[in-house]
């Protein structure tokens, strides 16, 4: 297997670059990044057209990875509640190591083949679910473990890695694969194949909260209101969509609570008073 992630950077004696080249040089590998994704969406979309129906039957999504590539998985399920207003066990993040890891590494955690199973089995998965393994260098034993147990207990399962033939695709019904290229500082896999998992895991709830129906128009109709910007930003979601003025709409937003179900009853008292001839 060619392992891409550890090739050379085409950058050497990075330590005598002053800093404007070395940002330049970080800029123009990143460029690279987005280019390499577009050439995994038709996989993705294969994958997010999977997903959707076991969703809609109360089916959930897993993430599996360790250090950077776990961190990434627990960022991206723990925004779901917040941005779609769905419940913390519809999109699950889980790294080698466990929640200490997310601050400090844990020693050796992702060399254990069998300690990804035992983590799911926490959450009771089963053939409705899906799991997803993020590994950047595509060997990671935590993940591998975890996809291999996953297949053989029927369970849908996608790898998200860097490097082509990578180990993680021998257990995976989608695999999606994104090369791209050696890293800036060699082998350092949070910058360019971090960036792209980060990317594509964006693509993926983000595309399916929209298929879920979690998104009216552009809007995040579901978000939880858990601070002034957001209910602010409520209230004018509400103002655009119906007409009110910014405080009838905030009457509204207080006494429903959900921006989606405030627009609702909107709607409904003026179709009502449409009805009964009033403008």
């Amino acid at each position: 297997m060619k392992k891409i992630t550890e090739e050379p950077s085409l950058f050497d004696h990075l330590e005598r670059m002053d800093t404007e080249e070395i940002l330049y040089g970080i800029n123009s590998e990143d460029k690279k990044v987005a280019q390499a994704v577009e050439k995994v969406i038709p996989e993705i979309s294969r994958f997010v057209d999977a997903l959707v129906p076991k969703m809609e039957q109360g089916g959930r999504l897993f993430y599996i990875g360790a250090g950077t590539s776990g961190r990434l998985g627990i960022l991206d399920a723990s925004e779901c509640p917040p941005t779609y207003g769905v419940g913390h066990d519809v999109v699950i993040g889980l790294i080698a190591g466990g929640d200490d890891a997310i601050r400090k590494a844990v020693e050796h955690a992702e060399d254990d083949t069998a300690q990804a199973w035992q983590d799911l089995l926490a959450y009771d998965i089963n053939e409705l679910d899906t799991l997803v393994g993020i590994a950047a260098s595509g060997t990671t034993p935590y993940v591998v473990g975890g996809l291999a147990d996953a297949q053989n207990h029927g369970i849908e399962t996608a790898g998200i890695s860097c490097n082509p033939g990578a180990p993680i695709f021998d257990h995976c019904d989608f695999n999606l694969l994104c090369e791209v290229g050696p890293e800036f500082i060699t082998g350092s896999t949070r910058m360019k194949s971090g960036t792209a998992q980060k990317m594509i895991l964006n693509m993926i709830t983000t595309s399916t909260m929209i298929r879920l129906g979690k998104v009216q128009g552009n809007k995040m109709v579901d978000m939880q209101l858990s601070n002034a910007k957001l209910i602010q930003r409520g209230v004018r979601m509400i103002v655009e969509e119906t007409g009110l003025n910014y405080h009838e709409a905030q009457a509204y937003l207080t006494q429903y609570g959900n921006v989606r179900e405030a627009i609702h009853r909107i709607n409904e008292l003026l179709d009502i008073r449409k009805d009964e001839g009033y403008e």
